[in-house]
């Protein structure tokens, strides 16, 4: 569907207009669009971007109304809520009530609402691709009041193993893809896994890989002639999406030397693929200000150090660090658990909280 964010940004720029704030579309595929809305500064400080992503994952097989917001036990029930309208609703509040505060500050805010993180971040990928220049920029991922400075990249691909099919009855006569397969995560698994263990990244935890599918044959009688491997893998910064694949390929031309029957390609996966960039690392800068000014912010607010988040998943803040080039944090309202969850739902007193959070990071970073 070419709209399916399109009534969600219609709303978000409405709203932002009749609040006083700058607000424009930014086209990305038919009726999916961005919205940008800006509060100007005067022209004496930092900018600073609100990052947060306006699509979901789908509603299935929820146990809630997933549209229907509902406030039960202090949570703000619904699909989205905690991943992530939530974020969205508190940067855009905090930058409403500074502007009806009166107040002017030195740097402009600027909220990018964006469109298609949930698949191939194609929203985050306009933004950059647009121009867009900022000295630091928060991405609103739920983080129960701790931060992540750091992330694994991401990247999705896909073994396939040819066989031969024969009847059940003569296996002998065909080639059992199935079995070549088990060979293959054999290996994987005594080789490659013991070496990405090696791999430590302090803001990032270790690289890590996946098996999240495997499917092969066609019916119990026959010699599985084709099975397919569906791999998730997390890298770190130093690795490269064509080291990751190589390492895999490297494996494959060894089990095809000793065994002249074993056929195998692997592809990456086409959804989960960029217009242009990859699904890069967010790479960590602890000393840069924003990083700075979240820590400050969070551990004043909460009384005690804040928690940094080193194994949390991909989000666009990969995209604004490695392409835009801008110093960038994720924190936000609400917690990881709930994100994708049947049930997924955000405490009323988080989003209360993160206004003030946004509030504060964005007067000290942008003063």
């Amino acid at each position: 569907m070419e709209d399916r964010e399109s009534d969600v940004a219609e709303f978000i720029y409405n709203y932002c207009r009749q609040n006083g704030l700058d607000a424009e579309y930014q086209q990305v595929e038919g009726k999916r669009r961005n919205v940008i809305c800006t509060l100007k500064g005067n022209g004496t400080g930092k900018n600073l971007i609100f990052n947060g992503h306006i699509d979901t994952v789908p509603p299935y097989e929820m146990t809630i109304d997933p549209l229907g917001a509902e406030i039960i036990d202090g949570y703000v029930l619904g699909r989205g809520a905690n991943d992530m309208k939530g974020a969205v609703a508190c940067m855009i509040t905090a930058m409403v009530n500074i502007k009806k505060s009166g107040k002017v500050l030195g740097g402009d805010i600027i909220l990018t609402a964006a469109v298609g993180e949930e698949e191939k971040s194609d929203g985050t990928e306009y933004v950059v691709k647009s121009g867009i220049r900022a000295d630091g920029a928060i991405v609103g991922e739920p983080s129960n009041y701790g931060y992540a400075l750091g992330h694994r990249g991401l990247e999705w691909l896909e073994i396939r193993i040819e066989g031969k099919i024969a009847h059940g009855g003569i296996p002998e006569l065909g080639i059992n893809a199935i079995s070549k397969a088990a060979k293959l995560i054999t290996r994987i698994e005594n080789e490659l896994m013991p070496r990405l263990k090696e791999r430590q990244n302090e803001w990032m935890g270790p690289s890590v890989m996946n098996f999240g599918l495997i499917k092969g044959g066609t019916q119990p009688s026959s010699v599985a002639d084709s099975c397919i491997i569906q791999i998730d893998r997390r890298y770190l910064p130093g690795e490269t999406v064509t080291s990751v694949i190589k390492e895999y390929q490297d494996i494959i031309d060894s089990l095809s030397k000793e065994d002249t029957e074993f056929k195998a390609e692997i592809i990456r996966m086409e959804s989960n693929l960029m217009e242009e960039f990859d699904h890069a690392p967010l790479i960590a800068q602890p000393e840069s200000e924003i990083a700075k000014t979240v820590y400050n912010v969070l551990k004043k607010f909460i009384n005690k150090e804040p928690n940094i988040e080193k194994r949390r998943g991909w989000t666009d803040a990969g995209v604004l660090s490695t392409y835009g080039k801008i110093p960038t944090v994720v924190t936000g309202p609400g917690d990881l658990k709930y994100s994708h969850a049947k049930d997924e739902k955000i405490p009323v007193v988080n989003l209360l909280d993160y206004v003030n959070i946004y509030t504060q990071i964005a007067e000290e970073f942008c003063k």
